[in-house]
């Protein structure tokens, strides 16, 4: 069979070591001679077969886990497999790694993986649905990738949330800034960067020019605050400023700034109106370090703002002007809604940043139910009574 091993013979060397060694049949089909060196029988055989353990190591059954074995010995060797491929952002790794240990592994962690079928699968997620739609989502997702390694390595014949009943999204309308609303954004952060409030840290001007560029160019919190000297060309017509990294939170580290934003496609060079043009400006005169690479954006120790500072001192700006519900990515949701209420959706999802603009449609632009008012006119043409003549 693959993957089993002859006997083991042991023979001196000219050394005067003994030499243990035995055939293993590898998982091509083909049997190879395998020898390991040790100075007495004992010891050559242990090393021996550490090296078939090691050539033994990509069959699941015979290594990490087998039909018989736990969940959670599975959900470690499925962390361990992503960390080693290495496809998979940091951050998102942490994510799953959250959902995996607090969501799954209670419901799982003690079941033999030939217990698990699709009932109690399916069973798991609609009672985590009732609660979270995206909760659900992310244990679904994370369920049915570790025990899809746990086929492609032939430890159970299928996956079994494949069998799971769809999900259904609960229905979600966007919400986005009026142009009002960031207009009272806009005075509430001017007011507290003036020194007028007496609560909190002291401003330093930063938050109102990234509000200006988040506003300008529909970046996400993290690209904005990626932003270099290099990326802001002012004197092009139209000005530019090119969305080109993110900072990156990974847990246990500092925050650092990763060479691309979110996806591919978020790289883009977007035309920015004057308002963005002159609040840039007005933070690279303030700048001290003004070389291509230095960060448009950073703490009063040089070091590269980190997101969620940002996200809690807006709140704690706006909790003082008693506006709620504002985050950096309302900015982002008022940028989408009136490209698309002034264009079309689908320049809208181009400076986004976005691949299908569905994704714009489903989570940015706040939906007009007002009907086009032509159709009063072509309604009258159709169907005025005889004779009728307006006043």
């Amino acid at each position: 069979y693959v993957g089993t091993c002859g006997r083991i013979f042991f023979r001196p060397t000219v050394s005067g070591k003994i030499e243990a060694r035995a055939r293993y049949r590898d998982w091509d089909g083909t049997s190879r001679l395998v020898q390991a060196t040790a100075r007495t029988e004992r010891a050559a055989e242990r090393v021996l077969k550490a090296k078939l353990l090691d050539r033994a190591d990509v069959d699941c059954r015979s290594g990490a886990v087998n039909a018989d074995s736990l969940f959670r010995d599975l959900g470690d060797y499925w962390l361990e497999d992503l960390r080693t491929e290495g496809r998979v952002a940091q951050r998102t790794l942490e994510n799953y790694e959250w959902v995996l240990r607090k969501v799954v592994l209670p419901a799982f962690g003690d079941l033999a993986l030939r217990e698990i079928g699709v009932a109690r699968c399916d069973r798991f997620i609609k009672t985590l649905a009732k609660k979270s739609y995206s909760r659900a989502k992310q244990a679904r997702n994370v369920l049915r990738s570790a025990l899809g390694l746990a086929v492609r390595h032939e430890v159970i014949p299928r996956n079994p949330v494949d069998g799971t009943a769809r999900l259904h999204k609960p229905p979600h309308i966007p919400d986005a800034m009026t142009p009002a609303e960031v207009e009272a954004v806009r005075f509430a952060v001017g007011y507290w960067e003036l020194g007028l409030s007496q609560s909190g840290p002291k401003p330093d001007g930063q938050l109102s020019v990234i509000i200006e560029i988040m506003l300008g160019t529909s970046a996400r919190i993290g690209e904005a605050l990626a932003l270099r000297v290099r990326d802001a060309d002012l004197t092009g017509d139209p000005a530019t400023i090119e969305i080109a990294g993110t900072i990156t939170n990974v847990k246990g580290k500092t925050a650092y700034r990763q060479d691309h934003p979110k996806t591919a496609r978020s790289t883009r060079v977007v035309a920015i109106p004057s308002f963005t043009v002159r609040a840039v400006k007005r933070r690279l005169a303030q700048l001290e370090d003004q070389s291509p690479d230095a960060l448009l954006f950073c703490s009063r120790n040089g070091t590269q703002l980190a997101t969620n500072n940002v996200r809690r001192q807006l709140r704690h700006v706006l909790k003082l002007a008693g506006i709620e519900g504002v985050t950096p990515h309302s900015f982002r949701r008022a940028v989408a809604t009136e490209v698309n209420n002034a264009a079309n959706v689908e320049l809208a999802a181009e400076l986004l940043g976005h691949a299908d603009p569905k994704i714009t449609i489903a989570h940015y632009v706040r939906r007009d139910h007002t009907v086009n008012p032509i159709t009063a006119q072509l309604l009258e043409e159709s169907f005025a009574p005889e004779g009728w003549r307006p006043e």
